[in-house]
This record gives C-alpha cells, sequence and structure tokens, in this order.
C-alpha cells in the first residue's frame, strides 16, 4: 500500500533563477544579448578560420573545432533558460531532461579532450618545431579532432543509462537553469551511491589525466621558451602558446571554482550561479582571447573588413 501512494515523476520542471521573480524579463533580455556575442564572437573564428589561408594550421583548426563546441553548448542550454525566464519554469520530459543531460556531459568531456590536444600541439611546435608538419600534417590534426568528439560522446552514456534506472517520487523541480547531473541526483529517491562513484571514477580518469597531460606539456614548452637566449626569441615563441593557456588557465580556474569546493559551501543554488558562470564566461572570453592575443586571427579580421 505505502508503494502504490507514492507518486511516480513523469516530467520535471526547471526552475532557472526563480529567487530573482522581479528581474525575470531583464535577465531574458541579458541571455539573449549574452548568446547573440557569443554566437557572433565564435562564428567570426570559424569564418576567419575558413576563409584565409593563414590561418589553415592545426591550431586554428582545434580553435574552430573550439568555437563550434561553444556554440552548441551555449545552445543547448541558454536558449531554454530564456524561454525559463519568460515562462517562469520550464517542463521538460525525463526523457528530454536525460538528452540534455548527456549532451553537456558530452560537451564537456570534448573541451577537456580539445585543450588537450592543443596543448600538444603547441608542444610539437615549441619544442620539435623542425618535425611540426610532419608530426601536426593535416590527417593526424582531423584524426585527432575526430577522436575528440567520438570518444566524448561515447564516455557519458554510463552515465546516462545509470541515471535512467533511477526512480523519482518526490519533488519534480529542478533548481537549475539544465539537466544537471547533481541536480538530478539531489532529486531522486533511488539509492545513488553507484552513481556517485562513477562519477568521481570517471572524473578521475578522465579529467585528471587531461589536466596532467597539458600540465605536462606546458612545463616542456616554457622549459624550451627559457633556453632559448635572445629576449625578441623568447618572447615569440611564448605568444604562439599564450593565448591557449589563458583559456586553459581560464577554463580549470572556472571548474575548479565549480567541483572542487569543500562540500559545506556547496548548495544546489551556488552550483546553479557557479555553472552559469561556466556557460556563459567561457564562450565569450575564448573568441576574445585568441582575436586580441593572436596577430594573425587580427590580419585576417583587418583585412575580412577591408574586403567589404
Amino acid at each position: 500500500m505505502e508503494e502504490e501512494n507514492i507518486t511516480r515523476v513523469t516530467e520535471f520542471i526547471i526552475l532557472g533563477f526563480p529567487e530573482f521573480p522581479d528581474l525575470q524579463i531583464t535577465l531574458f533580455f541579458l541571455f539573449l544579448l549574452v548568446y547573440l556575442i557569443i554566437l557572433m564572437g565564435n562564428f567570426t573564428i570559424i569564418i576567419l578560420t575558413c576563409l584565409d589561408s593563414h590561418l589553415h594550421t592545426p591550431m586554428y583548426f582545434f580553435l574552430s573545432n573550439l568555437s563550434f563546441l561553444d556554440i552548441f553548448n551555449t545552445s543547448l542550454t541558454l536558449p531554454k533558460l530564456m524561454d525559463i525566464c519568460l515562462r517562469k519554469g520550464l517542463s521538460i520530459s525525463i526523457k528530454g531532461c536525460l538528452t540534455q543531460m548527456y549532451f553537456f556531459l558530452a560537451f564537456t568531456y570534448v573541451e577537456f579532450f580539445l585543450l588537450t590536444a592543443m596543448a600538444y600541439d603547441r608542444y610539437v611546435a615549441i619544442c620539435h618545431p623542425l618535425r611540426y608538419t610532419i608530426i601536426m600534417n593535416e590527417k593526424a590534426s582531423v584524426l585527432m579532432a575526430i577522436g575528440c568528439w567520438a570518444f566524448a560522446f561515447f564516455v557519458p552514456l554510463t552515465h546516462t543509462v545509470l541515471v535512467s534506472h533511477l526512480s523519482y517520487c518526490g519533488s519534480n523541480e529542478i533548481n537549475h537553469f539544465f539537466c544537471d547531473l547533481l541536480a538530478l541526483l539531489t532529486l531522486s529517491c533511488s539509492r545513488t551511491d553507484f552513481v556517485d562513484a562513477m562519477s568521481l571514477l570517471f572524473g578521475g580518469l578522465i579529467a585528471l589525466p587531461c589536466c596532467l597531460l597539458t600540465l605536462t606539456s606546458y612545463v616542456y614548452i616554457i622549459s624550451a621558451i627559457l633556453r632559448i637566449r635572445s629576449s625578441e626569441g623568447r618572447r615569440k615563441a611564448f605568444s604562439t602558446c599564450s593565448s591557449h593557456l589563458t583559456v586553459v588557465i581560464l577554463y580549470y580556474g572556472t571548474l575548479l571554482c565549480l567541483y572542487m569546493r569543500p562540500t559545506s559551501m556547496q548548495s544546489l543554488d551556488q552550483n546553479k550561479h557557479f555553472a552559469l558562470l561556466y556557460n556563459v564566461l567561457i564562450p565569450i572570453l575564448n573568441p576574445l582571447i585568441y582575436s586580441l592575443k593572436n596577430r594573425e586571427v587580427k590580419a585576417a579580421l583587418r583585412k575580412s573588413c577591408i574586403r567589404k
């Protein structure tokens, strides 16, 4: 009888930011502006990379992949967030919620892999310049990019299958602006120990090695730069990797703020705000960092403006 009285959840309500009831319209226009800036900045990088022959290099090929990723990632969350602001909540089926969670996790893994591939590209360019065109040829770059996307979309399948077998029989309100894994686990009335353990395992097996490989690449890069005798040579060498290093620091710094805070300092509201920072700040700053710090991108942009 007790089980019969339990109401099974068939859909979720994504709340967004109900703590600001009088600012929903303002938030809608703010998120719309941010979304348009993200689209404009990342599409500009993609178009310049395709049109300018000077940017047909592995570095800018990976950068265009990163721009596509930022567009996909923000398109997964921000349009729905704007809809939530207008409706003051958005209903979504369990299957739809799991699909959004899967793609968000996949895009997160893609970014880990792409940043690691870009770090390896910079390592080869600085530490093995004479062999760069041989090691990082077009075929190798394409295969690395395909591997990043394919493997990243394979990894979250385990999370999604495990979460799909959980039961939801209490509140169906998700205190977030998208179907976040932690928010779904919080709502489940099933035991989530195994899912938590698998999340930690995958984080340790994927995120940590990517971070260590990127860090190791830059240890070798900085060592190679310091061995250059002329200050002009060191400056030029560092300028070839400064943009990527800035993006790496920004990305991992944001993730540390989001996931590595003590449990006592975490709450769903705080996680939601940090996740918004992650979803908005990085896609906006990536094109700016690469356009402001790269003379090739600035030159390509000037050429494009002159043609018009």
